[in-house]
């Protein structure tokens, strides 16, 4: 007799499986059986050990149910680390995470080391074992329930977990592989393992970054003389900011000490020297330019100084014959202009000379009153001078080609794009 062929599917709730004599209920992918054979609930978590697979959250890719608690426990042969790949993500949630959430470990405890606990519909980042196990709990509580996610895991060997990889420096591990990479002041050897001096000039044209003594953040070497010529966009500034800073005191920084000049090169003035471990405030160029010289003598090492280089808007900016180029913001066409910004150009001519401004460029937030994004003209060295005008938009209305000023002209402008400046002989015109 087939027990599955009757109407009520033999009180199986999902599936039922006839069997020699009899027959029993089974669940679909997801679910299990509950305590009275019959009917199914959700199923989830359990101890894995494939190098690779994949996990649900219960009931996918329908919505989990509520009150859920898995906990699934991940293990790798020794030497493995195991990377967790989310799919799709989908959880009730908001930013303290306190209802629905996932939680990824490294380990198999519940107070193991934590790499996150995530919620609501932003996938979290690839997260890797810090060793060959993971632990991934997921729970639900008992009101909104929503699609939950799917993640991938696979492992793969971590070869530097044994002897650093052979790197002399630092070990990194990647899929299938690793690679060896030197600290500051040096660079890879043709065996890609070891690491030797490398030279100690640089020149940075990034917007922003961090500059560090060689060998940070170990002792720099003696005798070393190194030097970071910096430059950014045509009329913004360079603000170096020390996070760090140890190095040989002494009150004059005669002997181990890091110089920042004002300018192309060390002919430029000097806006500060720098030694021992008291952290200097943050020093900004007056122009596009900003040089750094590191210099260690022969006696005592220390950890060195690192610090971040950012480029800051305004300044003084001297008009010439030959026409400059000047920019809203630093990173003008490849991003648009930051909110928040409040940006002066004072921009001066030669006696006799006034000064001419060419829009190449402009595109700002429109407003009838431009009383949100603005750029603003004043004929003069400060704002108290008489206002040329404020504009914004695109279209009519904006800055015409050209304008001129007898002298200097201010712009306090929070978001121009693209200015030529030129001088030109006489007043206005």
């Amino acid at each position: 007799m087939d027990e599955c062929s009757r109407p009520d599917n033999g009180r199986c709730e999902q599936r039922c499986m006839n069997t020699l004599g009899s027959y029993k209920c089974a669940c679909d992918p997801g679910y299990e059986l509950a305590a009275d054979k019959r009917s199914c609930e959700a199923a989830c978590g359990g101890f894995i050990t494939k190098l690779n697979g994949s996990i649900t959250s219960p009931g996918w890719p329908r919505e989990y149910p509520p009150n859920k608690n898995c906990i699934w426990q991940l293990v790798a042969p020794t030497q493995y680390r195991i990377t967790l790949l989310f799919d799709v993500f989908e959880t009730e949630g908001n930013d303290v995470c306190k209802y629905d959430f996932v939680e990824v470990r490294s380990g198999l405890s519940a107070d193991s080391r934590l790499h996150g606990k995530f919620c609501g519909v932003e996938k979290p980042e690839a997260i890797t074992s810090q060793y060959n196990n993971m632990r991934i709990e997921f729970k639900s509580d008992n009101t909104v329930s929503k699609k939950g996610f799917k993640a991938q895991f696979f492992s793969d060997k971590d070869e530097c977990s044994k002897e650093n990889g052979g790197c002399q420096h630092e070990c990194v591990n990647t899929f299938g592989s690793y690679s060896c990479q030197c600290r500051s002041g040096f660079v890879l050897h043709e065996n890609k393992h070891d690491c030797k001096e490398a030279g100690c000039d640089h020149t940075v044209n990034s917007v922003s970054g961090t500059i560090t003594s060689p060998n940070w953040p170990d002792k720099y070497p003696s005798k070393k003389a190194c030097t970071w010529a910096l430059s950014t966009t045509p009329g913004h500034r360079i603000k170096i900011a020390f996070n760090e800073i140890d190095m040989e005191p002494h009150l004059e920084c005669a002997y181990d000490h890091v110089e920042i000049y004002d300018g192309r090169d060390g002919k430029a003035p000097s806006l500060g020297r720098y030694c021992g471990s008291k952290k200097p405030l943050p020093v900004t160029s007056s122009g596009n330019r900003i040089f750094v010289r590191f210099f260690s003598d022969n006696s005592v090492q220390k950890k060195g100084f690192e610090a971040s280089h950012t480029a800051e808007c305004g300044g003084h900016l001297k008009a010439e014959v030959k026409t400059k180029d000047l920019y809203s913001h630093a990173q003008f066409g490849d991003n648009n202009y930051p909110g928040a910004s409040d940006c002066q150009w004072v921009i001066s001519a030669e006696k006799g000379y006034g000064v001419e401004l060419i829009f190449q460029t402009f595109e700002i937030e429109e407003e009838a009153d431009c009383g949100y994004d603005y750029m603003e003209l004043f004929d003069g060295a400060d704002t108290k001078a008489p206002r040329l005008g404020r504009y914004c938009g695109s279209g009519p209305g904006d800055p015409s080609s050209k304008l001129d000023s007898p002298e200097s002209l201010v712009p306090p402008s929070p978001y121009v794009l693209g200015v030529n400046a030129a001088s030109t002989p006489g007043g206005t015109s």
